[in-house]
């Protein structure tokens, strides 16, 4: 009965770059860490990851120097980045529901439609847990990380 494939996912847009982050986060002790180093590590295309460092820093996420000794690294605590703002940023706000997009829910069946408390508790659930979770935290709870990721090609 339950054979569908539709799921609610976060792109690969939102898991790229919350990898590329946790990234940066883990290896900025020494300075600005290339696009280069982080797509090899993620085994990302380079051109794709520098596609979201704009909105990054314009968010005032990532810092980036250009050149010779350039590169990027985190202007924000990771203890303050939450999962949440890296979704928002890539994908736009997560919802349920199609209706619940909007700020109004312009529904002509809103006012009576039964389904619509348990949506709105989803999306309040799904939001304050991302909020919830940080950069610090994902990498404090990180196992450890084997030699060549490149030997470990992440799910489709």
């Amino acid at each position: 009965m339950l054979d569908g494939v539709n799921r609610m996912l976060i792109s690969t847009k939102g898991r790229y770059v919350t990898r590329m982050l946790v990234d940066i986060a883990m290896h900025q002790a020494d300075g600005y860490v290339s696009m280069k180093d982080i797509a090899e590590r993620q085994q990302i295309s380079k051109k794709y990851l520098e596609t979201f460092t704009a909105s990054l820093a314009n968010a005032g996420i990532l810092g980036i120097r250009r050149g010779k000794t350039g590169g990027y690294r985190l202007v924000a605590d990771p203890d303050k980045i939450t999962l949440w703002e890296i979704v928002c940023l890539t994908e736009g706000p997560l919802h349920a529901v199609s209706c619940l997009e909007r700020e109004h829910n312009d529904c002509a069946r809103c006012q009576f439609c039964i389904p619509l408390p348990a949506w709105e508790g989803l999306d309040k659930v799904v939001r304050e847990y991302l909020l919830s979770v940080t950069l610090g935290q994902m990498i404090a709870q990180a196992k450890p990380q084997p030699e060549n990721l490149a030997d470990f090609p992440c799910g489709t």
